[in-house]
């Protein structure tokens, strides 16, 4: 079975989404970030992906205090992302609750810092960001794109020790366009140790069933959520399956 993720996108203390990562397209969903990951706690998903959209633009860890409010307020194991550059920011997340980070931007610009962190905490609370725009790996943001091709990418930090990726397919984020599954298809024959977790275009529930066909281990799901395509009703009952 494949393990849903919900995402909540911090932006100004509130949640909201955005496409294909421009800031300009922002919707906001909740002013109550803690409430909304209560209810999907509630329905039994076990797993947050947090992410400080504020941070990400802004290079250093901003909304902390949603990551200690939410993690205080909830059992939910949370992988946090956005504005991770420095031990400080790593520091801050673990200590404001989070149990896992992720970095992709820091990944490209600064590979050793990235290392040094996998090789203090370990794989299992060091995940890579593959945000991946026509190929190459996008970075700050999303609003960059590096020379480094996913496949090198990779390889590179696989044979370092990498062994959780959260893969995002650009051109499908905030789509709905249906998921990547070939992209995450090649990626797990290329790298067959990495736990993937496929992020971007998901539109129903349809599409996860598609993901768990192909032995995708996870999916990260946001817009498809809050625009009502895929129901708390549905998450519940997929989770019940799981128990």
């Amino acid at each position: 079975m494949i393990e849903l993720i919900p995402a909540v996108d911090i932006l100004d203390g509130k949640l909201v989404r955005l496409t294909k990562g421009d800031y300009d397209t922002k919707k906001e969903y909740s002013q109550d970030p803690l409430e909304t990951a209560r209810q999907f706690e509630s329905i039994g998903i076990k797993r947050l992906h947090l992410v400080d959209l504020d941070g990400a633009k802004g290079g250093h860890i901003v909304n902390y205090k949603v990551l200690e409010e939410i993690a205080s307020g909830t059992n939910l194991i949370i992988d946090f992302g956005g504005g991770i550059k420095s031990d400080e920011d790593v520091r801050v997340a673990f200590e404001s609750g989070a149990q896992m980070i992720t970095g992709g931007s820091i990944a490209v610009t600064r590979p050793q810092l990235f290392l040094a962190w996998l090789e203090k905490y370990g794989a299992d609370r060091v995940i890579l960001g593959a945000d991946i725009k026509e190929g190459r790996i996008a970075i700050q943001g999303w609003l960059e794109e590096s020379d480094a091709r996913w496949q090198a990418f990779l390889e590179s930090y696989v044979a370092r020790g990498v062994r959780k990726v959260i893969s995002t397919d650009i051109s499908r984020d905030g789509m709905m366009s249906g998921p990547s599954t070939e992209l995450y298809k090649d990626m797990m024959q290329e790298f067959p140790e990495l736990y993937v977790i496929a992020s971007g275009g998901v539109s129903c529930m349809q599409d996860v069933y598609q993901l768990e066909a192909a032995n995708v281990p996870a999916v990260i799901m946001g817009k498809a959520i809050y625009e009502g395509r895929i129901t708390f009703h549905e998450i519940e009952n997929y989770q019940k399956t799981i128990c």
